[in-house]
């Protein structure tokens, strides 16, 4: 499944030197129970379909979060603050790679830990993005 939405995707990226796709890390309790990071998945499947190295090395998750789905938006970007940090980024162009984009929250506190490390820049891809819900 991850090769379709890779193929979706995968024209959204330039394949420029210097960029690299940074998955966003999950929570490691989600983790477990999961069995897998979905993110990781879309990141090894677009990396195979541009050719852009994946750094997962770059960023670690050191908090554990409450799911962002059960949470109103504007709690969001409180329950992911300080949930980053870099990891010797060094003036990596990075483009985040996350499967779904709801209230940005994640990506933004994953970018600001990347620029803080030193990242040169930071985009974002994701499959989908949620909408909000209609009256």
């Amino acid at each position: 499944m991850s090769e379709d939405l890779a193929r979706t995707m995968a024209p959204l990226l330039r394949p420029e030197a210097g960029v690299v796709l940074v998955p966003v890390p999950l929570a490691r309790e989600r983790l477990r129970r999961r069995g897998y990071n979905q993110a990781e998945r879309l990141a090894s499947a677009l990396s195979d379909r541009t050719g852009l190295p994946i750094r997962r090395d770059l960023l670690a998750r050191v908090r554990d979060t409450r799911t962002q789905t059960a949470l109103a938006p504007e709690a969001r970007q409180a329950n992911v603050a300080g949930a980053f940090m870099k990891v010797g980024v060094a003036e990596a162009r990075v483009v985040l790679v996350d499967d779904v984009f709801t209230t940005g929250a994640t990506l933004a506190a994953a970018a600001a830990a990347l620029l803080e490390g030193g990242a040169k820049s930071v985009g974002a891809v994701t499959f989908a993005r949620a909408r909000p819900p209609i009256g």
